[in-house]
């Protein structure tokens, strides 16, 4: 549960640090059945959290994982946001509480339909992000009243959501906020009473780093890392986190007896000086895809240090091998990465990165943002008519393995299959993705010759398939390579060696330099030799 970084923006669906974790459970603990379900949104804070919470106990879950305060200004019903209902959380949650009544929804649809007769020709056809619509308040200073209703506001909410979790007995784990202190500037500096303005104090934490002076010893505070984030507490433009929001966590923690996962410190450990920067973050609190599997590894390495894990089933990895298998395992594409990207784009050249647009857009059609996009290969052209909405995510993903399909490229074309799958479990298995395939993107079933099913059949290890029909593609044209690579790789996989040594010997006369063919060469003839000793 959480914001746009638990539901994992800009790299949603597949990109979240929730999908690290189910990943990760599917491969060590393959035997059991076990259901991640991610209800994260955008720009939502506790108070929205608070609100479901009761939904998610009635589902019996066995452990619940939070990771939220980023939005307690700006998100919805924050104490600085455009939908704010006042800065009283009784109030609030009570408007809430009364939300299940007919006539409260009544007056609540009322009450938004006019204001949207006052706002519809601002917002109607804006391409303005989420982001620069939801602030009301852009001066909130350090240490003022304002500020300190944002923290009560998250301190009683959260403490609201921790008693029931704990009042039905179900496990829950609280993350570390983090955010990006080195590579982000404050986005509104203003002078703030004894502490000065927060541009000078990251020009001083740059300044200090350019020197050395990166750790602090626990008596002093003029060292980068606690200027880094002196200067982020001291941005008036709250969407970042202030510190003290890590303390109340580690104190609602204690008191609530609450596991807390240590995501802040995870990322500075992988952080050249020990700083969070662009490395992990793309914009000023978004992780990139290893900022999410990372963010995955710190919530899962506390589940398994706390007995949270199936007890019933034995890892059938070793625990110091899980990450590394879980990230080369990870179902994200490139496709999913160059529609992240231009999202980022997108929102890195809307307020507050850059200066407020002096006239409105119409969305999809600003020459500019069109501009922003990345240009360079097919996958990129693809992400672009996503982000167009000429395209849905399961049209772009199937666009691309149709393209894959068409150049031979069997590998890349499985796993886009396979990615659809995933996200799509009732298409079950690759023969109902077929269909989908053919059905939803109009494929000439012809397309798939059999030379493309053998390979299809060799990757889903289906080899006497694989052999049958990648056979009587060699009857029929002996000299392609393709077909002599994989065939030799079938008959290894069933333990037929010379059969294998033979067609590779055959590929690598034809090309000397055919790709994978020298390494699978060695494989057959040290694993002929194996079995011969044997």
């Amino acid at each position: 549960m959480g914001g746009s970084i638990a539901e994992g923006y800009p790299y949603t669906p597949l990109g979240s640090f929730s999908r690290y974790i189910r990943r990760r459970l599917e491969l060590v603990y393959p035997e059991t059945h076990i259901e991640v379900v991610n209800i994260s949104m955008t720009a939502v804070g506790t108070y929205t959290i608070l609100d479901l919470i009761r939904g998610v106990l009635d589902q019996k879950p066995d452990l619940i994982l939070i990771y939220a305060g980023h939005n307690e200004y700006y998100g919805a019903l924050g104490v600085g946001s455009e939908e704010s209902l006042g800065s009283s959380p009784a109030l609030i949650n009570l408007m809430l509480n009364l939300d299940n009544f007919k006539v409260t929804q009544l007056v609540r649809n009322s009450v938004r339909w006019f204001i949207s007769l006052f706002s519809s020709g601002r917002d109607k056809n804006s391409s303005q992000t989420l982001m620069s619509r939801m602030v009301k308040d852009k001066y909130i200073l350090l240490n003022s009243g304002k500020f300190e209703e944002g923290l009560k506001q998250f301190r009683d909410n959260l403490k609201s959501i921790l008693s029931l979790i704990k009042d039905k007995g179900v496990p829950v784990i609280l993350g570390r906020l983090v955010s990006n202190l080195k590579d982000q500037k404050p986005f509104v500096s203003i002078y703030t009473p004894n502490y000065g303005t927060a541009d000078q104090v990251y020009k001083e934490a740059k300044a200090e780093l350019t020197n050395n002076n990166i750790s602090k010893p626990a008596y002093r505070t003029d060292r980068a890392d606690s200027l880094f984030k002196l200067a982020k507490d001291l941005d008036a433009l709250r969407f970042r986190a202030p510190e003290k929001m890590n303390a109340i966590i580690d104190n609602l923690g204690k008191e609530y007896n609450v596991k807390i996962a240590p995501v802040d410190s995870v990322f500075d450990s992988y952080s050249p000086d020990g700083i969070v920067g662009d490395n992990l973050i793309v914009d000023h609190l978004h992780p990139n895809i290893r900022g999410n599997q990372l963010m995955g590894k710190a919530f899962y390495d506390v589940m398994e240090r706390s007995g949270y894990l199936p007890e019933y089933e034995k890892p059938a990895i070793p625990y110091a091998e899980q990450d590394s298998v879980t990230r080369a395992n990870f179902m994200f594409t490139k496709l999913d990465s160059s529609i992240g990207d231009n999202i980022k784009a997108l929102l890195k050249n809307d307020w507050p990165f850059v200066e407020s647009k002096p006239a409105p857009y119409t969305a999809g059609k600003d020459p500019s943002t069109e501009n922003l996009y990345i240009k360079g290969n097919f996958i990129d052209s693809i992400a672009s008519e996503f982000m167009g909405n000429k395209l849905s995510w399961a049209d772009a993903h199937l666009k691309a393995a149709t393209v894959y399909l068409r150049r031979n490229d069997i590998k890349e074309y499985l796993k886009y299959m396979n990615v659809l799958i995933y996200q799509y479990p009732n298409l079950k298995n690759l023969r109902t993705a077929l269909k989908y395939f053919y059905e939803r993107h109009k494929i000439n079933p012809r397309d798939y010759t059999i030379k493309r099913l053998g390979i299809i059949a060799l990757y889903n290890k289906n080899y006497t398939d694989a052999i049958r029909n990648l056979t009587m593609c060699y009857k029929s044209d002996p000299d392609d390579t393709l077909v002599l690579y994989s065939l030799a790789e079938g008959y290894f996989r069933i333990g037929k060696f010379d059969i294998a040594e033979s067609l590779i010997k055959k590929c690598l006369k034809i090309n000397p330099h055919y790709p994978g063919a020298d390494n699978l060469k060695r494989q057959i003839s040290d694993s002929a030799g194996e079995h011969s000793i044997k």
